[in-house]
């Protein structure tokens, strides 16, 4: 019996890496996202092997093979007492998403470790570290984020103590987590096991996009994993670093924990503006909260709740885009320059029950909300009075049901998510925007109401179901641990990308001051009959297998691949508009065009193939190639996992953002217009502008009047067109490395290649009609679509190439010697044809003319280290050092100079030099923190701790600004320092700030 168990063992196992293979050529089933761990090893043959977790009574078994390997699956990370027999006991912790060994010999002694103590028992157990996998990453302990020095309560903050992340606080406060050298829509986060991922709006996770807040609560995080690149074939819907978290669950035993953290201004150092004015805008930051969490049945059941709530008000400066002319504005508008703050608030709500009616079975239902109403769009050229009212709304529900036995293990989860953001103006009427005309009208100041496309409505709504199922006990040349499933999601888009009201009036200002007439208005113009809201019922489905292979007790194998597929009805049955396609085809209205000649042929002469941007409705297709195999090994070397060589090769598909694709629909619909006013003293539009109109007073505040100027004609409306043949964005990543434990110490060194391809971008295809896109150093932006305006084409092309050198050590926390460290370093070696952060690209004919430039995504420089250690009296220190160097300003240059795409501007990076002359010759560095923690836990009995916490961020008061100062040069000759940093402009991170803590824990 036992051999005919075998040989099925065998047979499965060829089976399955049979179908490693054929993937390549048919889709099969694949794996979702998981937080749980699993633990392998060799115990005695044919041994039941059991699992149980001291907090909560989780229990998992299986039996040992023939050869004594085993391999349980789906352990919720935690503490557990593994048992395969007399004399085989250990307690060891497990970490989220990880794989561990564990060898169970007859008769071990109990492993060592550091004394813990959970739900009222004492054991000994030891943190299993991950070493032989070939993703290059960490893992962010609970005791990580409860002690290092944080400025707000986002847990992915933690992300950048892991080479290659950095976590941003931008001079908004807006937070951001970028991996390598690409930008953040490029990250995903998975909530155990669930991507978060924004299907609309940038940001990687729906709602970060542009917010103050988190996205989720920190008290419900027990850990998370950060990887970097080459993860294994589960993770989807990304190119860039995958964070992985597990939450917290309840316990037999009741605990909670309520907290309140303050500071306000009195309590922080001027920002370098309020400085230069002497005056200090009010500000404030509150957050609290709650987390209960208990048995409902011993062993059985149990729940966990949590709230945390922010209150913020952040400072925050407008600075004029040209300096020197402030007096020359309106002296009402110069008064709004200087320091302001932008208000928010958030409530943040997590919950879950579990429940294991067997030891086979377990279930759990939880559910987070996330609320949050912020000003934003303040700061920099934009006064007060054009900033915008944002709120921002994320709620998810998640059930699960996980079935295990001896040899497998099966995970069903339906999730349903609904999330929505919606900035509106804080104002109604004209907006007005005041530029430098010897400057080539570079905007001075924005103030009045918003434009009216920063009112939006975006977000997304549906269900999706997956099925994840392991196999843990395959025996073929080796131990194969093989994960296959699949998921299928079925989300509803929306987008309304501008609102209907809010004109806004350009004034020119020079010398003698402003100009009391204006020169353009900008304003929404409804296409009456059609719809300014987008709408698409997406649908998702994605497939993978993944054989962990442990071909000896050296050599581990992750081999993987996935396919994934979308179907964006919105895109794809998209019908280019009727008189948009015979404008197209029609004749070419330029009066130096050839007799004859049609608007397409003028765009073909410059290389664009308009059927290539015309929609019937049916000749767009989904990608269906979207193979992604995810390869990589490691090699411990004197099979110990002392020292362990890893590595991998892999591709990673993400998606085109829906707030991209929807603008084909909108921009027919709502078109942003656009009228010249004659000067009054000769008669002109200012530089030739067209259509052109004489200036009225009823103009103002009446955008009627402005709409009936373009009432019976489709002048100056932008045609949005989108490539019939577009394709997802992916990155190839490759990396080698080698993890060494050297004492108490984890190292490791590794060096990651990777390369993006397709990112989504607009540029102008307006042509002359010889299909050049210079003439006498001028772009055809007066040669859009005949009867419109300007032609917007979207292709891909956007690319980043990066190569990072990441250097790692790490001593965990142990109670016995009440210290941990952590260190980090980055290299960054990178390039890009465009600004990570833009989508948009006018200044040359296509992307493809971009030249690659020095990446303004990372530092070529990075270095992050944090300490904490116990002291008598129930004290816990901890500091934070982070330097980095200062990144590339990417901009378009003008200095005289003439290139050969026939432009007199080119695509350049330039670095400002470093700043400060503190702390190892400061200059070097674009980026300076040191921050200080201290806790003091206060035992009053009972079960119940309070404590204080006091945290000192950016003890220094180190100037890390953010906004520069261009001077490119002139004649033709490039300033040897073009950019500099703005002394008296906005600064990221935070200035000198105390922040007060104070909570109890039960």
């Amino acid at each position: 019996m036992k051999t005919s168990l075998h040989l099925r063992k065998k047979l499965l196992a060829s089976v399955i890496g049979a179908s490693v293979v054929a993937i390549a050529v048919a889709p099969t089933v694949s794996w979702a996202q998981t937080a749980n761990a699993t633990l392998r090893g060799r115990a005695p043959v044919n041994t039941a092997v059991t699992a149980r977790n001291i907090a909560t009574g989780v229990t998992r078994r299986t039996t040992s093979s023939a050869d004594g390997s085993y391999a349980l699956v789906g352990l919720p990370p935690g503490t557990y007492r593994i048992d395969a027999g007399p004399g085989t006991e250990k307690i060891v912790t497990l970490t989220v998403a990880s794989t561990a060994t564990l060898d169970l010999a007859a008769a071990a002694p109990a492993a060592a470790g550091p004394v813990t103590t959970l739900t009222g028992v004492t054991v000994s157990a030891t943190t299993l570290a991950e070493v032989k996998t070939s993703e290059v990453g960490a893992t962010i302990s609970q005791h990580q984020i409860e002690t290092i020095p944080q400025v707000s309560r986002n847990f992915l903050e933690f992300a950048d103590t892991v080479p290659g992340m950095v976590f941003n606080v931008d001079s908004s406060g807006h937070t951001s987590l970028t991996g390598g050298a690409q930008n953040a829509s490029s990250v995903n986060v998975y909530i155990d096991g669930v991507g978060q991922k924004s299907y609309v709006k940038q940001g990687g996770v729906s709602g970060q996009f542009a917010s103050q807040g988190n996205p989720f609560p920190q008290l419900a995080i027990g850990q998370y994993k950060v990887i970097t690149s080459n993860y294994k074939a589960e993770y989807d819907q990304i190119s860039s670093a995958a964070v992985t978290a597990d939450t917290k669950s309840g316990t037999n035993q009741f605990h909670g924990e309520v907290f309140g953290t303050y500071t306000n201004d009195s309590l922080r150092a001027k920002t370098p503006a309020e400085e230069a004015q002497n005056k200090k805008a009010k500000s404030h930051e509150k957050e609290y909260g709650f987390a209960v969490g208990g048995p409902i049945i011993q062993d059985k059941m149990h729940f966990f709740f949590t709230y945390e709530a922010k209150k913020f008000n952040t400072p925050i400066t407008v600075v004029p885009g040209v300096t020197g002319v402030t007096s020359l504005l309106p002296s009402d508008v110069a008064a709004q320059a200087g320091p302001s703050n932008l208000p928010f608030t958030e409530d943040l709500y997590f919950g879950k029950i579990d429940w294991e009616p067997t030891d086979r079975d377990r279930f759990e239902l939880s559910g987070q909300v996330r609320k949050e109403d912020q000003y934003d769009n303040i700061g920099g050229v934009t006064a007060p009075p054009a900033g915008i009212d944002v709120i921002n709304n994320d709620t998810r529900i998640a059930l699960r049901w996980q079935h295990s036995g001896d040899a497998y293990f099966n995970e069903l989860l339906y999730t349903h998510e609904k999330s929505y953001n919606n900035p509106t103006s804080l104002g109604s009427g004209d907006g007005a925007v005041y530029t430098y005309d010897p400057q080539q009208d570079a905007t001075i100041l924005i103030t009045g109401a918003a434009n009216a496309l920063a009112t939006q409505k975006k977000g997304q709504s549906g269900p999706a179901l997956q099925d994840d199922l392991t196999f843990n006990d395959l025996e073929w040349h080796g131990d194969h641990v093989v994960k296959m499933g699949i998921k299928y999601k079925a989300v509803d888009l929306n987008a309304q990308d501008a609102g209907t009201s809010n004109a806004q009036f350009y004034y020119n200002v020079d010398a003698s001051g402003s100009s009391a007439t204006p020169y353009k208005a900008f304003f929404p113009n409804p296409v009456p009959g059609l719809s300014p809201v987008a709408k698409s019922s997406d649908k998702q489905l994605g497939m993978y297998i993944q054989d962990d292979w442990a071909v000896n007790d050296k050599l581990t194998l992750n081999l993987g691949v996935r396919w994934d597929y979308e179907r964006n009805p919105s895109y794809l049955n998209y019908v280019t508009p009727a008189n948009v396609v015979a404008a197209l085809n029609g004749p070419n209205p330029d009066p130096n065009a050839p007799a004859g000649q049609t608007y397409a042929q003028a765009l073909a002469l410059g290389g664009i193939n308009v059927n290539d941007y015309i929609s019937t409705g049916h000749n767009r297709k989904a990608q269906k190639n979207e193979f992604q195999p995810r390869l990589g090994f490691s090699y411990d070397l004197n099979g110990d996992e002392q020292h362990v060589i890893f590595g991998g090769a892999g591709r990673a598909y993400d998606r085109d953002l829906y707030d991209y694709l929807q603008l084909e629909q909108t921009k027919a619909s709502l078109p942003e217009s656009t009228v010249y006013f004659q000067d009054p003293a000769t008669g002109q539009c200012h530089n030739g502008g067209t259509p052109c109109f004489a200036w009225d007073p009823k103009y103002l505040n009446n955008l009627g009047n402005l709409q009936a100027l373009l009432a019976t004609t489709n002048a100056g409306q932008e045609v949005d067109a989108i490539n019939n043949h577009l394709k997802a964005p992916y990155s190839d990543q490759f990396s080698l490395g080698m993890r060494n434990k050297v004492g108490d110490w984890n190292t490791s060194a590794a060096v990651a290649r990777i390369v993006s391809h397709d990112g989504f971008v607009f540029t102008l295809g307006n042509r002359y009609p010889n299909g050049a896109f210079f003439q006498n150093n001028s772009q055809p932006w007066g040669n859009g679509v005949p009867g419109f305006g300007a032609l917007i084409i979207g292709n891909n092309g956007i690319e980043t190439r990066t190569t990072q050198l990441l250097l790692s050590a790490e001593k965990p926390y142990t109670k016995d010697s009440g210290w941990a460290a952590t260190f980090a370093y980055t290299y960054t070696k990178a390039t890009q044809n465009r600004d990570i952060n833009e989508h948009y690209s006018f200044d040359e004919a296509t992307i493809h003319q971009y030249p690659f430039i020095d990446s303004n995504a990372a530092s070529k420089h990075r270095f992050v280290a944090t300490g904490t250690i116990d002291i008598p009296w129930g004290i816990t220190l901890s500091a934070k050092l982070t330097l980095a160097t200062p990144i590339p300003h990417n901009d378009i240059a003008c200095y005289g100079a003439t290139y050969p795409t026939g432009s007199a501007c080119t695509p350049i990076a330039a670095t400002p030099g470093g700043n400060g002359k503190f702390l190892l010759g400061g200059k070097v560095f674009g980026y300076r923190d040191v921050d200080f923690q201290a806790t003091k836990d206060f035992d009053i009995g009972y079960g119940m701790t309070l404590y204080g916490r006091f945290d000192l961020l950016n003890a220094f008061n180190f100037r890390n600004y953010t906004d520069v100062l261009v001077n490119w040069g002139s004649n033709g000759v490039l300033n040897s320092n073009p950019v500099v940093y703005n002394p008296t402009g906005n600064i990221t991170f935070v200035p000198r700030t105390i922040k007060f803590t104070v909570g109890m824990k039960f």
